[in-house]
Order: C-alpha cells, then sequence, then structure tokens
C-alpha cells in the first residue's frame, strides 16, 4: 500500500509541476517564435510606400543592370532595397537616395576567400554561409517587399532562400536571367564538370516554382526560357539592356580634349590622340574564362609587327589600349603585357589598365576610338552590356562574334564588326585604324550613337513598371 501511495503523490507534484511550469515554458517558446516570425508583406495605402527588393549574390558596384533597375525604381519614388555585397562603388544616383536603401550582404570570411581549402570544403561553406547572411538579410533585416527582383546567375542558394522567404513573406518573385548559372560553371574546368548537371537540374527546376514573371536579356534568351527542355511556364519578357543617362557623346574637340586631360591614363598622350597620331582603344573585361584576353593581345603583336610594313602599305598607327575592369586572371594577363612589351613585340602600343569611375569610364568611351569586347557567351544566348555602354557613348565596337544572340545588338558594318579570332582582329585594326578607314569609322560611330540614343528609361518603363505595380499590367 505504501509503494502506491509514495507513486500517485510524486506523479501529482510532478502533474502540478508540469502545469505551472509547463504552461510558463509553452508561453516562452511561443513568444520566442512569435519574434523571430518575420513580418508579412502588406500594401501600403500609399502604393509608392510598397518595398521591391534588388537582390544580387555578388557585388552591387559590378551589377549595372540591377543597379539600373534600383535608379528607376527610386525615380518613380517607390522605396528599393538593395540586398548585395558591398565592396566597389555603387552608382551615384543611388547614393544618398532617400527611396534607395542598401542592406549589405555578409562578405565570405577571409579563410574562405583563401582558395587555399580543399574543394570539398570550401564549396559547401561557402554555399553554407551564403546561405546563412541571405536568410538573415531577406528574412529579418530588410522589410518585407511586394516584389522582389533577382539577379540571375547565381543560382545558388539564391533561388530556393529566395522560394522561401517570398512563401513566409508573401512577396511577389522576378528573375532577370543575365546569363545561366550553369554554363558559366561548365568553363570552370574539370573539378567542376561532375556539378554541371546538377547545377542545370536546381536552377530550371527551383525557375520554375519561385518566379511570378521572367525579364530575359535578348530575344533569343526569352524564346529558350519559354520551349522546350527550359519551360519556365510563366511569362518572360524581354528587357533588353540599354545605357544610362551617364553615358553620352562627345560632341565638340574641346570637351575630347578636356577629358583626355583629366583622365591619368591619356594626359601624356592627349594631344596625338586628338591629331590622330595615336589611336586610342577602350576594353572593359572582367578577366574570366568567358573573356579571352589573349585574343586582343595575340591582334595587337600581330598589328605592331614590322613585318606587316612595305612598301604598299603605310605604317600601324600607334595605339594606345586601356582596359578597364577588375577579376581574377588580370594579374596574369598584365604580366603577360610586360613580358611582350619588354620583349619588343608591342612597338608602338601601350596596353594599361585601370579601374576608373563611373563618370570616367563613360567619359572615356565617349572620348576612344574603338571598343574591343572579348565576351564568349557561355550559352549563347546572353549580351555584354559593356557594347551597350559603348554604344550609349558614341564609341562603335568590334566584338567577339560567334555566339546566336550577337545580331540582337551589333549590326555588322552599321554600328560596328564581329571578328572569331586573334587574326580576324588584327584585320579590323589595319583597316579601321588606318588613315583611310577613317570614313568607315565615321560610318560606325553614326551607328553607334543612333544605337545608344535607345535610352534604359523608356525600356525599363514600358517593360518593367507595370510588373512592379507603376502601371497596368
Amino acid at each position: 500500500m505504501i509503494i502506491p501511495f509514495i507513486l500517485s503523490v510524486i506523479a501529482g507534484a510532478l502533474f502540478v509541476f508540469l502545469v505551472n511550469y509547463g504552461w510558463r515554458f509553452l508561453v516562452y517558446i511561443g513568444r520566442g517564435l512569435r519574434s523571430s516570425w518575420p513580418t508579412k508583406y502588406q500594401p501600403a495605402h500609399d502604393p509608392k510606400d510598397n518595398h521591391v527588393q534588388i537582390l544580387v549574390l555578388g557585388d552591387i558596384g559590378r551589377s549595372p543592370r540591377m543597379q539600373y533597375h534600383a535608379i528607376s525604381i527610386a525615380k518613380h519614388g517607390k522605396k528599393v532595397d538593395i540586398i548585395a555585397l558591398k565592396e566597389t562603388a555603387r552608382h551615384p544616383e543611388l547614393i544618398g537616395n532617400p527611396n534607395a536603401t542598401l542592406y549589405p550582404l555578409d562578405p565570405l570570411p577571409e579563410w574562405l576567400a583563401w582558395n587555399n581549402l580543399s574543394f570539398f570544403i570550401q564549396i559547401p561553406a561557402k554555399v553554407i554561409q551564403q546561405f546563412w547572411t541571405l536568410l538573415k538579410t531577406m528574412m529579418y533585416t530588410a522589410p518585407a517587399a511586394e516584389c522582389i527582383i533577382i539577379q540571375n546567375p547565381p543560382s545558388i542558394p539564391t533561388f530556393h532562400v529566395s522560394l522561401f522567404v517570398a512563401w513566409m513573406r508573401g512577396s511577389k518573385v522576378i528573375i532577370d536571367w543575365h546569363n545561366y548559372g550553369h554554363t558559366i560553371l561548365a568553363q570552370k574546368g574539370k573539378l567542376y564538370a561532375p556539378l554541371v548537371p546538377l547545377y542545370r537540374w536546381y536552377e530550371f527546376f527551383f525557375g520554375r516554382r519561385l518566379c511570378n514573371v521572367n525579364l530575359a536579356v535578348t530575344d533569343t534568351m526569352a524564346k529558350q526560357l519559354q520551349t522546350g527542355k527550359f519551360g519556365l511556364g510563366k511569362p518572360v519578357h524581354t528587357l533588353h539592356d540599354r545605357p544610362a543617362a551617364i553615358f553620352e557623346p562627345i560632341t565638340s574637340r574641346k570637351e575630347r580634349e578636356e577629358v583626355l586631360m583629366r583622365i591619368p591614363e591619356t594626359r601624356s598622350q592627349a594631344q596625338d590622340i586628338l591629331d590622330g597620331n595615336v589611336r586610342l582603344i577602350v576594353s572593359s573585361t572582367s578577366w574570366t574564362a568567358d573573356e579571352d584576353f589573349g585574343i586582343l593581345l595575340s591582334a595587337l603583336v600581330a598589328y605592331a609587327s614590322p613585318r606587316e610594313v612595305d612598301d604598299e602599305n603605310e605604317p600601324a598607327s600607334p595605339i594606345l589600349a586601356i582596359i578597364t575592369g577588375k577579376g581574377p586572371q588580370r594579374q596574369i594577363y598584365l604580366d603577360k603585357i610586360k613580358e611582350l612589351t619588354d620583349s619588343g613585340q608591342l612597338p608602338g602600343i601601350k596596353v594599361v589598365s585601370a579601374w576608373l569611375s563611373n563618370r570616367d569610364y563613360a567619359q572615356l568611351l565617349a572620348a576612344a576610338d574603338l571598343g574591343i569586347s572579348l565576351h564568349k557567351s557561355s550559352s549563347g544566348v546572353d549580351l555584354p552590356m559593356k557594347v551597350v555602354d559603348m554604344f550609349g557613348a558614341g564609341l562603335p565596337v568590334a566584338a567577339y562574334s560567334k555566339f546566336e544572340s550577337f545580331g540582337e545588338l551589333v549590326k555588322e558594318g552599321v554600328n560596328g564588326c564581329g571578328f572569331e579570332s586573334a587574326s580576324e582582329l588584327h584585320i579590323l585594326f589595319k583597316r579601321l585604324l588606318a588613315s583611310d578607314g577613317a570614313g568607315e569609322l565615321a560610318t560606325l560611330k553614326k551607328g553607334a550613337i543612333k544605337e545608344g540614343s535607345l535610352r534604359w528609361d523608356e525600356e525599363w518603363n514600358r517593360v518593367v513598371a507595370p510588373l512592379v505595380g507603376l502601371g497596368k499590367e
């Protein structure tokens, strides 16, 4: 009898304890969950008070198209929240803009950025770090958004994090397809090859489920996304890249002289450039595998070769080549340039690397004789935005042309010329930079100015404004 009595007393005590403290514990847990639950999007009384998020899993300073999205939204008086890495300077119109707020993602810790870890440790660790900083910033730091505009690539882990956040917070999603992540991954070498099919599956599996609507940079890409194995099943609108207002042609010799004298890389040769004694060419590159800078160097070596000078040909015009941009292969090619220069293979040619402000870069393009694009499309259906900027500045281009969508932007003999090899680029240099090529270069310049007259604001207002609540859909 005593044992059942003791057990009943213990059971009663436990019951009282659990009722008293268990309830308090559940309340505590509930409060914790409630405080950690993200706010959901609620339409504001004034539609302009609704927020739009711009998401870039990369440096916003080197994502001009996404910056232009943000500027356009802010111009309409709507709130725009930029979620991205903060590494290089943003566009001036986004700094101090009351309608634009930057929510910076956490950068990779140094031990992950060193690139000396095992591939099988570094890649998973990098994805986990990116997953956490994306989730934290999108879910809790930035306010709930009516719409999220996502830059793709990269797709991993952007797509599944955004899908979860959009579901939790009630946001609409627009994917802006600049290219395909799996085709870029395929260029990184054999070590990544087994991951390419997985990346392709991920990109389109989540792409179909994530988006409400899509943007594509070319008509060719838009058709591809709508059909066949891609088949997103959601609307796809082509939003062609167009130059921003900062890119304008130079209309006078005096204005060109002022630009050349102000930029350090051109100052010492400004007068020779103005007089046509030195040709100024500009190439903007990301120094990555999808831009073979070796083509330009080989073409310059062939152009400068004394074997090209005979009784029937005038000596090759000296060239100042300015290469702008940052990227992983930059130092490799700078060392190669030094080697070629020191060995006497680039007589009359000076190649310099520069990192310029947005303003100086735009004006350098306007002051140049010829722009060079080395972009090799990994997918065959994207286009280099640098060419758009060149056209905006009235600069004709020589561009790598061996991909499907090339003709959507560069019209052969109208606003530029295409090449597929170093020898073809060398021939273009001989033809366009010689004194008797002035007429053709002038024709191409007129075509570039005409193409560049189609501006970003008009294109964006027509295509995107209705999708983000700034017009009728």
